[in-house]
């Protein structure tokens, strides 16, 4: 059972994703779009990099230090949803 305090704030964490959601998909429509140009792009994506890490729904899904140490000698890591090696 995890403790409280992680209990906790991955209760804050899924607040601030609700919070940033909807604008993080409107900025992500933008880079997408094949109508913005390259300054435009530029300008969304470091908007998107001023908000907070935690406003990105797939993140908190595993630390990343679990997937360093394992992924590359326990192939089941590999397998894990999520993971990029």
């Amino acid at each position: 059972m995890a403790k409280k305090s992680k209990i906790a704030k991955n209760e804050q964490r899924q607040l601030i994703v609700a919070r940033y959601a909807q604008r993080r998909a409107e900025l992500k429509e933008i880079i997408r779009g094949l109508s913005s140009t390259e300054a435009e792009r530029l300008a969304v994506q470091r908007e998107l990099r001023r908000q907070p890490d935690d406003a990105d729904a797939t993140r908190g899904a595993r630390p990343a230090w679990r997937a360093r140490a394992a992924a590359r000698s326990c192939p089941r890591f590999r397998a894990l949803p999520g993971e990029s090696v």
